[in-house]
């Protein structure tokens, strides 16, 4: 990994408008903050290495060494990331949840983990009309407060930093691929700062095809709705093709061609669908009702999931090959996508400059192909 600061960050990520407006940068030092989805550097800094480089999901990502790190070999081709099962899923007996977005899985985990010290601090995001903050939670009655699904881009892996900061040594967190990819980069220790410790003991991924622009996404809805009343978002599947947005006493359908012109720039280079990099990775299972799909990737992830099963926080079957084709063909065709907008960009190898991402050859090779 190449390593540089945060000149190199602004010029290279910020201004080229790779930014995702995840917080890995913010919550480290004074220089970094989030204003309405967006990170903005407020102070000079001179240091040539910086945790808020090497953290960045957007800047010098070796996909090998993470890979590395996590499984124990090279970065694949494989559409939906390393993993060891995948089983349809929803929030069990023993958790009583009445108001989740589809299946209440990530909520019943992270309750679970709580409930059982397997996490000290869940790090989770709170959403107030089209904005979205990161809340640290310790009590588990509270999780199912923040259960809501929000579309907007949120600085969640600030409130990890504020969390490791805090003293928490068993961070659980909930993001998006590029948040938990950001999180993994922290966990490699890139620095090499001595006596560094891994204060991440569940990371929960939750798929995603896109965000969206913070202040751009508001002003779409001040024009339709009181974003003051604002409960919930959903996207019903195809062929609806519209976003439903439900206040107090009223709902709206936005369509969603006025919804994807507002996602940055940064998402159309993403190659990740399904948070290839976390412990457990979580979305919703089309043309099943009320049920989620979870993808465990690491031992750890696989022996909470099976922890909270026996315990009756999760009721879970395991699918077949054959039960995740329309999951695994949209992994890959975000995956050629955003591979393709990297290679088309010079942001894959690069020589001589900041790249977005580092792989294998024969990766590199077999996306380049397609």
């Amino acid at each position: 990994m190449q390593l540089a600061g945060s000149k190199e960050l602004v010029s290279g990520v910020i201004n080229n408008n790779l930014c995702i407006g995840c917080g890995a940068c913010v919550s480290l030092c004074p220089y970094f903050k989030s204003h309405k989805g967006k990170t903005v550097m407020l102070f000079q800094c001179s240091r040539e290495k910086g945790r808020c480089f090497a953290y960045c999901p957007k800047a010098e990502v070796d996909l090998d060494n993470l890979s590395q790190f996590m499984f124990g070999k090279s970065y694949g081709n494989d559409p939906m990331g390393s993993y060891i099962q995948v089983r349809s899923a929803k929030a069990g007996r023993a958790v009583s949840l009445k108001d989740f977005q589809t299946a209440g899985c990530v909520s019943s985990l992270l309750m679970f983990a709580l409930d059982r010290g397997i996490i000290d601090a869940a790090v989770v995001t709170e959403r107030k009309g089209a904005r979205g903050n990161p809340v640290v939670v310790t009590d588990p009655a509270k999780i199912p407060l923040y259960a809501s699904t929000g579309y907007s881009a949120s600085p969640v892996v600030a409130g990890f930093n504020e969390a490791v900061s805090s003293g928490y040594k068993k961070i659980g967190i909930v993001g998006t691929p590029c948040q938990v990819t950001a999180v993994t980069q922290m966990r490699t220790n890139p620095l090499e700062v001595e006596g560094f410790s891994d204060t991440s003991a569940l990371v929960i991924g939750l798929f995603c095809t896109w965000a969206l622009d913070t202040m751009s996404f508001e002003k779409i809805l001040k024009s339709k709705i009181d974003v003051a009343k604002i409960k919930k978002y959903d996207i019903p599947p195809p062929p609806a093709e519209i976003m439903k947005v439900y206040a107090s006493a009223e709902s709206v359908d936005i369509p969603l061609s006025e919804i994807r012109a507002v996602i940055p720039a940064s998402c159309s280079y993403c190659y990740d669908m399904t948070a290839e990099f976390a412990d457990i990775s979580a979305g919703v299972f089309e043309g099943r009702e009320k049920q989620n799909i979870l993808i465990t990737r690491t031992e750890r992830g696989e022996e909470i999931l099976q922890a909270a099963i026996s315990a009756g926080f999760i009721e879970a079957e395991i699918l077949q090959a054959g039960d995740v084709d329309g999951l695994s063909q949209a992994s890959m065709n975000k995956k050629k996508k955003g591979m393709a907008k990297c290679r088309d960009g010079g942001l894959i190898n690069r020589e001589g400059g900041l790249s977005l991402l580092r792989m294998n050859s024969d990766t590199f090779n077999f996306y380049e192909k397609l």
